[in-house]
């Protein structure tokens, strides 16, 4: 599993003119299986992604179709982790 970790670089007004390519591109992933949740950071500096995949060389491929990074808009920090605990709604993430 992998937390994505958008910051924006530019203003909001620049963030707010791809914003609906960006929920489109969100979309296809979350079709895929890969996305499993994602939502902006408060304050509106950023975002987060959860995201499924076997490896890291996948989820930055996937970051490059992102209209936030086609256009400069934001920086990405991907972090990996295991899941080993989760509530039972989840358990379908632990130890993957």
């Amino acid at each position: 599993m992998f937390i994505i970790s958008l910051s924006y670089q530019k203003s909001l007004e620049e963030v707010d003119k791809h914003l609906s390519a960006h929920v489109e591109f969100l979309k296809t992933y979350y079709e895929k299986g890969i996305f499993i949740a994602s939502g902006r950071k408060v304050p509106r500096d950023g975002g987060l992604i959860m995201a499924l995949s076997s490896s890291r060389a996948d989820i930055e491929a996937v970051i490059t179709h992102d209209p936030f990074y086609i256009h400069g808009v934001a920086t990405y920090e991907i972090t990996e982790f295991v899941p080993s605990m989760t509530s039972s709604k989840l358990a379908f993430l632990a130890n993957r």
